[in-house]
Order: C-alpha cells, then structure tokens, then sequence
C-alpha cells in the first residue's frame, strides 16, 4: 500500500512538473508571430503583448489550478485534473483565435499569424499530461481519441470565424490538391513497404528456422542494410535500376527509374526486414513447445502446425514487428521525397529550402498524426490478441 502511494505521489509530481514547463513556456516564450506576409520574417509576440497581461494571467489560470490541484490530489481527484487538462487543450486553439484577432490587420489581405514556440511547447506539455491521466484513469481508447480529438474539433471550428490567417492553414490552402496526393502517396508507399517486407521477412524467418546454420549469415546481411544511410542507400540504387529501365522496356513501363518510386520502395523494404524478421522469428520460437508437442499427438502434420497453431499463438508478437515496421517506414518515406518518390517529404523539404517553417510543418504534422495513429491501432490489436486477456483489455 506504501509503495502504491509513493507511486502515485511521483505520478502527480510528473503533473506539476508537466504545468511548472508549460507555465513557463507561457510566460517566457513567444506565443505567437505575425507577418504581413509569406516572404517577411514574423514578429514574434508574448502571452501579455496579444492581449494584455491581465488576460495572458487569466488564460494562464487553468494552467496553475491543474499544478495546484495535482499537488493535493488522489485517486479521487483525477477527474477535476482530466477535466482542468481539457479546458487548457480546449483554450489553446481559441487563444490562437484571440491572437489573430487582436493582432493582425483586416487592411492586409496576406499577413498571417504563425503559432510560436510558447504555445507548440504548452500544447506538447498538456498533451502529455492528458497521456498520463488517460493511463492512471485506465479509459477506454475510444475516450481517449474523443479527448485527443475535441481541441482539434474546436481548432476546425474557429478557422472560419478568424483562424483562416493562421499562417500553417494558409500554406494548406495554397496547396490542398497537392497535399492531399501526398498523403496518397505516402500511405500507398507505407503500404507497399509494409506488405512486402512481411512477405519477405516471414519467408526468410521460416527459412533461417529450418536451416539454423545459416541464421548468423542473414542477419549480419540484414544488420548491414540497416547500417547504410538512407540517402547513401537511394544512391547505391540509382545506377543499378537505371541501367535496368534502359535495357528492359517492361521495367521502364512500369516507371521503374533510378529516381521515383521504385529505389524507395526497395530502400524502405530493406531497411524494414530487420525488426520484421527478428520479430518473427522470435514469435514463432516463442510457441510453448508443450503446445507444439500435442499438435504432433493429435497427428498434425508440419504445415497445419504451422499454419493452425504456430502462426496463431505467434501473432500478437509478430503484430509487434508489423508496428515497428510500420512506424519506421512512415518516418522513412518522408526522406524518400528527395528522389522523387513524393510523399508528405516534400512539403518538408521545399520548406527548409524556402526557410518557411510553417510548409515544414505541413509535411511534417500529418507524418507524426500517422506514425501515433498506426502505433496505436496496432499495439491495441496486438494487446486484444494477447492469450488470457478479455476483450476490453488493453483499451
């Protein structure tokens, strides 16, 4: 019971801590920066120069209730805390909404109003403390998503009544048709990548288990692939598959080139058979061989064991591979844009060159959105698939 409480009491310190940041964050960074244009450096702005310092202290309230009540709190509390955690997510957007208002002249048709390193930090900062109190709470995944998701809601709400300067909306509307065939892209060459490297990586994990000997060999090959830098990777296959798009007309057809989809595809599975094949293959050594042995007694031959009792008790382990692999390549495809593979990367990469943060961030957002969505989804399937637990564990 002690060691529970002391547990506790380090889980609410982690929450005053969390509000400590975020208040000084608030305090001391800029809020906000306004631009009268997309070329003009913005000027960066504090919580009290955008609407005062009386309203930066009362918007800075909520932040200073949730240190207070997490310093007092119990098991009880942690609704009051959940609930001061949402207000101060559902706040941020309409603090951003105060801040074009007051700040951005309607007599300038292109300026535009960026979010500036105070409110991104205090938005990191309550979102994890919104993680710590959905974990101590133990909700249901759906709750938490609906919680994740009421401050975007709230943020799509003010775009129409003023957010629409907001400098990341305007690069999105200046591009939507794009944007949304990048994400097509990127979903499509995650997919691929994904599909292919479990094909492969299962055939090569069932081979290394029959043939023990040759297990050292492959993985040394797959641990070197995973030493080459990317870059360095789409260049080695620049050549190669250039020279075959010249010499077979079929291969040409099908677009494969020495830039394109095609070296990042083969780059992305290569770098994806490493965690696929060694989750795998642990999966399937991870089979109870007490399992194994009455699959054999009931006369099963190799394959149906394979097929109906070894695969099946694997799967929640070889779903974990699949997550790793997956999260991996969605933050890969991003470099592959250098070679024209497309993809949410180029927005992030003609941002840097153009020095405009905000198209950076346009490529970049939805990226990390991905990555915590299908880390999500999967460890949720692969909890759900774990033997012996019901099934509302795990959510």
């Amino acid at each position: 019971m002690d060691s529970q409480r002391s547990d506790d009491g380090k889980g609410y310190l982690v929450l005053v801590a969390l509000m400590g940041a975020a208040l000084v964050a608030w305090w001391w960074l800029p809020s906000v920066s306004v631009a009268p244009n997309r070329i003009v450096p913005g000027t960066g702005f504090s919580a009290g120069q955008v609407a005062g310092w009386p309203m930066a202290l009362l918007a800075s309230l909520p932040l200073l209730l949730t240190g207070w009540v997490a310093l007092r709190a119990g098991q009880q509390r942690l609704s009051w805390l959940l609930g001061l955690v949402m207000l101060c997510l559902v706040g941020w957007p309409l603090w951003l909404l105060l801040a074009t208002v007051q700040l951005v002249d309607p007599q300038l048709p292109q300026a535009r109003v960026a979010i500036g390193a105070g409110m991104w930090l205090t938005l990191f900062l309550l979102l994890l403390a919104l993680i710590e109190l959905s974990t101590r709470m133990k909700l249901a995944a759906w709750r938490s998503w609906l919680l994740f998701l009421l401050p975007v809601a709230v943020l799509a709400a003010c775009i129409p009544v003023g957010l629409d300067r907001l400098a990341l909306w305007q690069e999105y509307q200046g591009r939507s048709d794009d944007f949304i065939t990048a994400i097509g892209v990127h979903l499509l060459l995650v997919a691929a990548t994904v599909v292919l490297s479990l094909m492969i990586g299962v055939g090569i994990a069932l081979f290394v288990r029959r043939v023990p000997a040759m297990q050292r060999t492959v993985f040394s090959i797959l641990n070197f692939l995973q030493t080459i830098p990317s870059l360095a990777l789409f260049g080695l296959l620049l050549g190669p598959l250039a020279w075959l798009a010249s010499h077979y007309a079929w291969l040409e057809s099908l677009g494969v080139s020495g830039i394109g989809w095609a070296p990042a595809l083969l780059a992305l599975v290569a770098y994806s058979l490493l965690p696929m094949v060694r989750n795998t293959l642990v999966a399937l050594e991870g089979v109870d061989e007490g399992v194994i042995e009455a699959a054999r007694g009931m006369g099963m031959s190799r394959r149906q064991i394979l097929q109906q009792v070894r695969l099946p008790l694997a799967l929640p382990v070889l779903i974990e591979g699949i997550r790793i692999t997956t999260v991996q390549a969605i933050g890969l495809t991003a470099v592959a844009a250098l070679i024209g593979a497309g993809g949410l990367g180029r927005f992030i990469f003609q941002g840097l060159g153009q020095a405009a943060t905000d198209l950076v961030l346009l490529g970049a957002l939805p990226i990390l959105i991905m990555a915590l969505v299908a880390d999500a989804l999967l460890a949720g399937m692969a909890r759900k698939l774990q033997p012996g637990l019901s099934p509302g564990a795990g959510t």
